[in-house]
């Protein structure tokens, strides 16, 4: 089946009416479209600009008749209020899911890793793959702050010396959760406030064969440090959130959460933003050992003294 896609683009005030008169010719409903300005690094954006309301038609005998008579609904609403000519682009149907699979491609992280979608086979069996199906939940491996925290985590002395525990607070997919075990680490707390994210992350642990070792709940350091889960610290600690939120952490007790000798790595870092958190965290007695950049992002290493 295929499509035609009629769109406008309109002022904030116009869009629900051309809206409603795409929404009578177009059963699968009407997407908009609208700029995003972010006031600050936290910021979860307020909508801004002109807005862009598309609708699909199917391609059958009776389009034309269907365009036709949108385009007079269009003329008579163009007679309250100018309207703009609509635009029309050919769309061919397929399955998105599947498409969307061709581009997501094995990830070599490292010496070791390798980042490896749930539906491929691995391509090199000297590595040690990472099972992952995206989700709901942040952390595919294709991001340079996950890739980072891997590199970092794969370097880590803690890793090499085979560590008992490790935490992972945000874990997201679970995907470091996942990778601290197949790197040697005995047991992982992963936490996250999103509930959905617990989900994926044991949904990735199960594509794993991680059982278990992994230990999931819903909550963050003020949870872990209140005792709600198995241990209150360990040798390693994974923080792979932003920025401004790991410096709040860091005043909540995150620090407190490495224990003595052990290493804390700290990623979903803009270049910018890197001293302040390493500030941070030496307020709270850590030291740096290692920094990482992809692009724009950085991770950070850092250690507590024995």
């Amino acid at each position: 089946m295929n499509w035609l896609e009629v769109s406008l683009t309109v002022n904030g005030e116009l869009a629900e009416s051309v809206a409603d008169v795409f929404a009578r010719f177009a059963p699968n409903g009407v997407m908009t479209e609208q700029g995003v300005k972010f006031l600050d690094d936290e910021d979860e954006g307020t909508a801004t600009g002109p807005i862009t309301v598309r609708a699909y038609l199917e391609v059958n005998d009776q389009l034309e008749e269907m365009r036709q008579k949108l385009e007079e609904s269009l003329f008579y609403l163009g007679m309250i209020t100018p309207v703009p000519a609509p635009i029309y682009k050919q769309i061919a149907d397929q399955n998105w899911m599947e498409a969307w699979k061709l581009h997501y491609k094995p990830i070599l992280i490292g010496q070791q890793l390798l980042i490896l979608p749930a539906w491929l086979e691995s391509p090199d069996p000297k590595r040690i793959p990472i099972k992952i199906d995206p989700g709901m939940a942040f952390g595919t491996g294709t991001h340079p702050t996950t890739q980072l925290c891997l590199e970092l985590m794969e370097s880590s002395s803690i890793v090499i010396r085979r560590s008992k525990i490790a935490i992972d607070v945000g874990c997201g997919s679970g995907i470091l959760s996942i990778a601290a075990l197949k790197l040697g680490v005995e047991k992982v707390l992963g936490v996250d406030i999103d509930l959905d994210s617990v989900k994926n992350s044991r949904e990735n642990a199960d594509l794993n064969g991680v059982g278990d070792e992994l230990l999931l709940g819903q909550g963050s350091v003020t949870e872990i440090l209140r005792g709600d889960f198995a241990f209150k610290s360990a040798p390693l600690v994974v923080v792979n959130i932003l920025a401004p939120i790991i410096i709040r952490l860091f005043d909540a007790g995150l620090a407190d959460l490495v224990e003595a000798g052990g290493e804390i790595i700290l990623s979903g870092i803009l270049e910018h933003q890197a001293g302040g958190v390493t500030a941070a965290a030496e307020a709270k007695g850590l030291k740096l050992d290692d920094q990482r950049q992809m692009g724009d992002w950085v991770a950070l290493k850092m250690s507590r003294e024995v």
